[in-house]
């Protein structure tokens, strides 16, 4: 496997003219400082720009924090992955001591969270593996998030199996769908008994609810706003998941597009 552990962030930019402020430092800085990290096995971002918040209205997300989510980061840890964590925060703390945290007054993370890695899956016209699906260059993914009402329970193993066995093998044949991971929360900042740690820069893992929440990413080989029409269509075909939101209720989810360096301007106003 890639990786046993995964972390997520989803950022909205307060201010809506530091967007570029905000790539320029994360793109240029802070993901380069990270991906050097030995514990960090793999990276990466993507931005929800206007036309995919306009995609993904209506979606059925319940979450109003997540509405004004931006961009989705996310980082794969290498075992042993308490030291790759550690490390992982050291810098971190180091970085913001350099003075180089300049986004914390104009940015918001409504959900940050770490995440065991539960299954990749990969279509067969893509040849590489799965473990090698997130290193292969994307033009973006849909990701969808879902909060669990009895994470270990009968209906959410059914729901489990349900994905595994029908819906994410079926969306490999539809066109544009290079693959998919899914994932399961260590700790959120979304859970019941999550509360910040005093004096931390970055996200530290506490509280009791473990598995709580599931992510779901699918890359995409075509423009993501044309797979997301095209996966909606195959879920009304493949009709709903068993259980129903009574199983599983939807906080977020949309399609965001791949980033390419010194290209920003997709939050900017007419002149």
């Amino acid at each position: 496997m890639l990786a046993e552990q995964a972390f997520f962030s989803f950022t909205e930019v307060l201010d809506p003219t530091r967007h570029a402020d905000y790539n320029r430092w994360h793109q240029l800085d802070h993901r380069p400082e990270n991906l050097l990290l030995d514990g960090v096995r793999y990276g990466e971002r993507w931005v929800r720009t206007p036309e995919c918040l306009a995609a993904s209205r209506g979606n059925g997300a319940a979450d109003s924090r997540l509405e004004g989510t931006h961009y989705v980061n996310m980082y794969w840890f290498r075992s042993p992955v308490a030291a790759a964590v550690a490390e992982w925060q050291d810098l971190a703390e180091r970085s913001f001591q350099w003075g180089r945290r300049p986004e914390g007054g104009w940015t918001a993370r409504p959900l940050m969270g770490f995440f065991s890695v539960v299954k990749g899956y990969v279509a067969p016209r893509v040849l590489v593996s799965a473990d090698a699906l997130p290193m292969r260059p994307n033009r973006g993914v849909l990701v969808t998030v879902e909060q669990l009402a009895d994470p270990h329970g009968v209906a959410a193993a059914d729901r489990f199996a349900w994905d595994d066995q029908v819906r994410l093998p079926g969306l490999l044949g539809v066109g544009g769908v290079a693959g998919a991971w899914t994932f399961s929360s260590v700790s959120t900042t979304i859970d019941p008994t999550w509360e910040p740690t005093a004096g931390s820069v970055t996200f530290d893992a506490v509280g009791t609810d473990r598995a709580g929440v599931r992510v779901t990413v699918v890359f995409c080989d075509e423009d993501p706003i044309a797979v997301w029409a095209a996966v909606a269509d195959y879920d009304r075909s493949a009709g709903p998941p068993p259980g129903g939101s009574e199983v599983a209720t939807t906080v977020f989810s949309s399609p965001l597009r791949a980033i390419t360096p010194w290209e920003w301007g997709w939050f900017d106003q007419p002149s």
